[in-house]
């Protein structure tokens, strides 16, 4: 039975499947989401992991879960953000709800995971920090009004992390994922287009293991990773 913790948010049945079954080759994994049915088939079928039902947009919902998950498992060293909460409109259509809810899970759900769990780490004087993200961190489309300002907030709030917890010896990353994601309702949307256009699941949690076993000379802060032939969206 693998020692050390890491926690994965947003566990759905793409990026979040992925990253579960990747570190738990080598740790036991706390999975949270909303859908508990889904956390319970994953957890049946991935040795060391462990499903927690939690809306993480809910600040007493997060917090009794990372108590539990403390209780039950440990403090993580590995944290990975990969919840995401988003909305297509532009800004004279966007419901300003959407942009809250948004902002709740995107970017204030990071801030309390952070609070609540970096310190363990700062005391170990080890651990890594990653969010997962895309290219609205970087830039705001005209309909990702209700969703781009959250990603970016996220992006630079990871930064200031980074900044304060770097000197520390734990470790912040911002995968920035330049593409579309290789999951049955992308597919049926993309159904023309050819294999190679779809980031896969399992190569995004690839480089994920990689960003949080990087050595301390080589850091990597803003990782952005994209399919051979994806046109940049942001450089």
């Amino acid at each position: 039975m693998p020692q050390d913790v890491c926690l994965v948010t947003g566990v759905g049945p793409g990026t979040g499947k992925a990253l579960v079954e990747r570190f738990a080759q080598g740790y036991r994994v706390a999975m949270l989401a909303r859908n508990a049915q889904r956390l319970e088939e994953i957890e049946g079928a991935t040795p060391n992991a462990r499903g927690y039902a939690c809306d993480v947009s809910d600040p007493a919902q997060l917090e009794s879960t990372l108590a539990a998950v403390q209780a039950e498992l440990g403090a993580p060293s590995v944290v990975i953000h990969n919840a995401v909460g988003g909305a297509f409109a532009n800004f004279l259509e966007l419901d300003p709800e959407v942009l809250n809810r948004n902002f709740q899970v995107n970017t204030m759900a990071l801030l309390r995971l952070a609070q609540a769990t970096a310190p363990a780490m700062i005391e170990a004087g080890k651990g890594a920090f990653l969010c997962t993200g895309n290219t609205s961190a970087y830039r705001g489309v005209e309909n990702f009004a209700g969703f781009a300002p959250t990603k970016a907030a996220q992006r630079i709030l990871c930064e200031s992390m980074a900044r304060h917890l770097g000197p520390k010896g734990v470790h912040v990353a911002f995968i920035g994922i330049d593409a579309v994601i290789d999951v049955p309702w992308t597919r049926k949307r993309f159904a023309d287009k050819p294999d190679d256009f779809f980031c896969k699941p399992s190569d995004i949690a690839a480089e994920c293991w990689h960003l949080a076993h990087q050595p301390r000379s080589a850091w990597t802060f803003n990782a952005l990773i994209r399919p051979y032939g994806e046109n940049w969206s942001v450089s």
